[in-house]
């Protein structure tokens, strides 16, 4: 029984990746215009906020490319990664206060594991590019699960992997379908507001949210939570 409720109340930090750990959404918008803009959709932020970020790529392929062969979607969406592959190359920045919070985990003891819709090759780019892989236990991929975001699945892996507790953890998203991933897994969640505003995002589920990870209401929270 004791051995049980350790596992059950095992506590994990899990973050979505882009727009989360660094604020790349700029340039994801300006890929997917480079793509999508000849094809007839033009994308300001307020659209792509609401229609594409968050999303995976076969849902985007669907939605915008129905006229197009899976394979060829693919083929679209794979060049929209590769402009953002380039775009991205040498411009990857932290958001405020994300080292130090990421050593405190580690001096805690607490697991981090990164959660993303994110093709692997972009996802692997940007931890790559921050010097920060090496952080994080498991790296989920919701294009590589029969569920992405919003879909609880992806969050629910991340727990998995490390053995957490749901109630217990915390996650970090900055879309809507982030959050709702990770708080149908039933995750307390924190939205970052590199893209969204407070109302947005605790309209989608969150607890609260923060602008980058030095607030000091997020500390605070964080310091409560996990207890360090």
């Amino acid at each position: 029984m004791i051995e049980t409720l350790g596992r059950e109340m095992r506590k994990a930090l899990l973050f979505d990746i882009d727009g989360t750990l660094a604020n790349t959404d700029p340039l994801h918008l300006k890929a997917f215009n480079h793509v999508l803009g000849p094809r007839g959709h033009v994308f300001d932020h307020a659209r792509f906020s609401r229609e594409l970020q968050g999303f995976a790529n076969a849902s985007i392929g669907e939605r915008f490319l129905p006229d197009e062969t899976v394979d060829r979607r693919a083929a679209i969406l794979g060049e929209k990664e590769e402009v953002f592959r380039t775009l991205v190359a040498g411009q990857i920045e932290p958001l405020p206060g994300l080292m130090p919070l990421l050593d405190r985990a580690d001096a805690a003891g607490i697991p981090m594991v990164a959660v993303t819709n994110a093709p692997r090759l972009n996802a692997e780019l940007l931890l790559s590019g921050l010097g920060i892989m090496h952080r994080f236990k498991a790296l989920v991929i919701g294009d590589e699960l029969p569920h992405g975001k919003p879909h609880p699945l992806p969050y629910q892996e991340g727990l998995r992997f490390v053995g957490a507790s749901a109630a217990a953890s915390i996650a970090f998203e900055d879309s809507r379908s982030g959050v709702q991933s990770a708080t149908a897994a039933g995750i307390p969640t924190i939205g970052i507001r590199t893209s969204l505003s407070d109302a947005d995002l605790v309209a989608a589920g969150a607890v609260a949210s923060a602008s980058a990870f030095d607030d000091p209401e997020l500390l605070a929270r964080l310091a409560r939570v996990m207890a360090w």
